[in-house]
């Protein structure tokens, strides 16, 4: 299974972003998937999750309002639409499949294991 994000860059504070990620090796819409972000001297935490039946979403309470996620199953694609970002927001984000064996980080329901390599995202005040 290969994650493949982009998207990434470096923003002024009350600008966007669209992260995208890409798979192969799995049947993407069978998938939960989300984004994932960790700060320097942070631990991972989880932004948000989309499942991949009825497409339901979850997000962290600091993205919420702000953040949009979302995927097209026919390009086997995820995305993460930022707006209003703030210096806050500044980290490397991950995108993640579900991993319903192995996976060992838990968000919104799911197991996560299979993991991109990243994308850095820097929002200047």
């Amino acid at each position: 299974v290969q994650v493949v994000e982009s998207g990434g860059g470096l923003v002024q504070a009350g600008g966007s972003l669209r992260l995208s990620c890409t798979t192969s090796g799995l049947r993407f819409d069978d998938y939960p998937m989300g984004w994932f972000r960790q700060a320097p001297g942070k631990e991972r935490e989880g932004v948000s999750c989309i499942h991949h039946n009825r497409g339901s979403t979850r997000y962290a309470d600091s993205v919420k309002g702000r953040f949009t996620i979302s995927r097209d199953n026919a390009k086997n694609t995820l995305y993460l639409q930022m707006n209003s970002l703030k210096p806050e927001d500044t980290a490397m984000y991950y995108c993640a499949a579900e991993d319903s064996v192995y996976g060992r980080t838990w968000y919104g329901g799911c197991r996560f294991g299979f993991w991109g390599q990243g994308t850095q995202v820097t929002v200047s005040s």
